[in-house]
């Protein structure tokens, strides 16, 4: 079966790629994988390829080559998404603001270390409606993340989410919040005829944090050769929804 996504990096299917893979296998969403130890190899982009999906896999594991022919294909309508971790944008290992995937991506990648290790509350705020955002509640059942990587949105780029920090008190019987900083969340845009998508916190633990349990039931699914996973149905419809989109099926 061709497959519609390509999905790289999140260390291995067994491991914390279960997550987003199991999500797609939920939704019938087809994909081609390769773990985070594992070189690019541009035969796994398929002509179908809609949607090629970076997630903690180190640039290191492109050629300039490589990154030159997914450039080009974002251009020619495939769609890009970088998701947060120690091996995306700048990260530990991630590097791509020294490649030209900086260039296709909706957001300034910082020249340093942009890891965002978050204790104190850190709420996901909603900027604009946006289909990616249909069928979720941002207002009344608002999810917590745990870290990010701290980018910032490019010019005629759209953020629909920011992640709200805060500083919390405890002041006799009760606690207090203080908000004190906001970064991008997930920022979309387009490059030539591709859509394009940066989401800043991660789809696995431990970044990902409570917005993993986010919704109002449970969803079970489990991707060929990945563990088992349990989530929030928030959580899967709000990546289902992102997927899509970005394929051009929303």
């Amino acid at each position: 079966m061709k497959s519609n996504v390509l999905y790289l990096g999140d260390t291995a299917i067994n491991q914390q790629a279960s997550y987003l893979a199991g999500i797609m296998s939920y939704y019938d969403i087809s994909f081609d994988y390769i773990s985070s130890d594992e070189k690019f190899s541009l035969e796994k982009l398929g002509q179908d390829t809609r949607l090629i999906i970076i997630s903690d896999y180190p640039s290191a594991n492109f050629t300039a080559s490589q990154i030159d022919a997914i450039v080009e294909r974002v251009k020619g309508g495939m769609g890009i998404l970088m998701i947060g971790g120690w091996e995306s944008f700048t990260g530990l290992g991630g590097d791509y603001g020294k490649t030209k995937l900086s260039e296709v991506l909706p957001v300034r990648i910082k020249d340093s270390d942009d890891r965002i290790n978050q204790s104190d509350p850190c709420l996901v705020k909603k900027e604009i409606d946006h289909e990616i955002l249909e069928g979720l509640d941002l207002e009344n059942a608002v999810p917590v993340i745990g870290g990010f990587n701290d980018v910032e949105a490019k010019d005629g780029a759209t953020t629909i989410l920011s992640s709200q920090r805060f500083r919390a008190y405890h002041r006799g019987n009760g606690f207090e919040f203080s908000p004190y900083k906001t970064a991008p969340l997930l920022v979309v845009g387009e490059f030539g005829l591709g859509k394009t998508a940066a989401f800043a916190s991660d789809v696995a633990p431990h970044w990902v944090g409570p917005f993993v349990d986010w919704g109002s039931s449970r969803v079970t699914a489990q991707a060929d050769g990945a563990e088992a996973i349990e989530v929030g149905d928030s959580y899967a419809l709000f990546f289902k929804n992102l997927i899509q989109w970005l394929c051009g099926q929303s």
